[in-house]
């Protein structure tokens, strides 16, 4: 019987190694070939999907001023938004797994829509963390299982496929500032509704991926199944290692989604008080950042699975710490391009942590996906919350000077097993 992808869940490497048809009767002419048009539309369409939810957290100046809202408030609004993603996540992915729901993307998408509406004409803040919590459920259903049929699609090339469906999402959250530097801010919140238009783009192009989707189903080639084995990291560590190099995994995640919520919801505020520019100029300066981070999501991917992951996440982390730190001391050129730099380095990560954990726990790629974005979202919104409380009572540029020694924390990568070279070993020994 030929094995689908979800029977190889840890096939990551772009050449499966010579001597793995004895161990784990799987071989690379086993392994469906990559899915690229898929691909591409699940990249593109989480390109609109962020988009649109980037258009929240840009607008926070805007919103700051208009309702007298304070620090603490915009960090609500994020923690709302954060909570509704991350919740359900896990859920959607673990259910997707069990029961395949070929067009739940475009539903998603159909939430994130409606959130959108409202947050247009929203003009109290409960209105406003309506909005939100809408925007963030249609993300709880879109993530994980995006994230599960890049990896359906990806056939040996899994960090690729996860890069370049990330770099979608990273992209289009930095189109957000410009979108709201350019439409919103010049003609009000109404604007917002314009938006509505890549909500439905994004319903078009994910309904053709439900349908791929339906039809692999209808064949019987993308069964969800539990691996009982293979190439996978699982297979060649035990189980107590399993969990060891997740809670670091999370431990990593925790540090990078801090640092950078520190950059994605407060850096336009923190070029405001510290440089006096514009509120506009500070949205050209916010794109700049979210455009390096979307540059350097597609690289994680293929470094992991060339090099190896372990490598990739230790250096994409702890390598961002020279930028961060010398940031709160530079000019407003010196900090525009630290954050650039900073953000290229520390995008390659996640592709590298999420494709590492989904070899970890063979056969639960939803699951996974579905933990680890809902657990990113989760932290996301705690990040935004406590440091906006941080930033009401120290000010702004104390949140910076704090978050400047985050990175440091990828020090704890050192502890991650090294998969690759277990799994050279235990070819060796055939």
């Amino acid at each position: 019987m030929t094995e689908t992808i979800e029977d190889v869940p840890g096939a990551a490497s772009p050449v499966l190694p010579l001597g793995y048809q004895s161990a784990t009767g799987v071989s690379a002419m086993d392994v469906p070939a990559t899915a690229v048009p898929v691909l591409f539309a699940l990249s593109f369409s989480h390109l609109l999907n962020d988009t649109i939810q980037a258009l929240l957290p840009a607008m926070y100046p805007l919103l700051k001023t208009a309702y007298g809202l304070s620090f603490a408030q915009i960090g609500l609004i994020t923690f709302t938004f954060q909570l509704t993603a991350s919740l359900l996540q896990p859920l959607v992915g673990t259910y997707t797994d069990r029961r395949p729901w070929p067009y739940s993307l475009a539903v998603g998408m159909g939430l994130t829509l409606v959130g959108l509406m409202l947050l247009s004409r929203a003009d109290t803040l409960g209105h406003i963390l309506v909005s939100a919590a809408l925007v963030g459920t249609g993300s709880s259903v879109f993530h994980p299982e995006a994230s599960r049929l890049a990896h359906l699609a990806a056939g040996r090339r899994h960090g690729f496929a996860q890069s370049l469906f990330q770099v979608g999402g990273n992209f289009g959250s930095s189109l957000g500032p410009l979108a709201a530097a350019w439409v919103v801010v010049p003609r009000g919140q109404h604007a917002v509704a314009w938006f509505g238009l890549l909500a439905l783009l994004g319903i078009g192009v994910l309904a053709g991926v439900g349908r791929w989707y339906h039809a692999r189903l209808r064949d019987g080639r993308a069964r969800p199944k539990r691996a009982a084995g293979g190439p996978g990291t699982a297979a060649l560590l035990p189980p107590r290692t399993v969990a060891f190099a997740l809670v670091v995994l999370v431990l990593l995640v925790v540090s990078k989604y801090f640092y950078l919520v520190s950059l994605t919801n407060y850096y336009t505020f923190y070029l405001i008080q510290k440089f006096g520019v514009s509120v506009q100029a500070s949205q050209v300066y916010l794109f700049v950042f979210l455009f390096a981070v979307a540059a350097g999501t597609i690289a994680g991917g293929p470094l992991g699975d060339r090099f190896g992951r372990k490598g990739v996440i230790w250096a994409s982390i702890l390598g961002v710490a020279p930028f961060s730190l010398a940031l709160p001391h530079a000019g407003l050129t010196g900090t525009v391009v630290l954050s650039a730099f900073a953000g290229v380095i520390l995008a390659s990560a996640f592709s590298a942590i999420l494709v590492f954990a989904q070899e970890l726990v063979p056969g639960r790629v939803g699951m996974v996906a579905g933990l680890f974005f809902g657990f990113a979202f989760g932290v996301s919104g705690i990040a935004s919350a406590a440091l906006g409380r941080l930033a009401d009572h120290r000010g702004i540029e104390y949140v910076f000077n704090v978050c400047a020694y985050l990175p440091l924390a990828g020090l704890v990568a050192a502890l991650l097993p090294d998969p690759g070279k277990r799994r050279r070993t235990a070819v060796a020994a055939e």
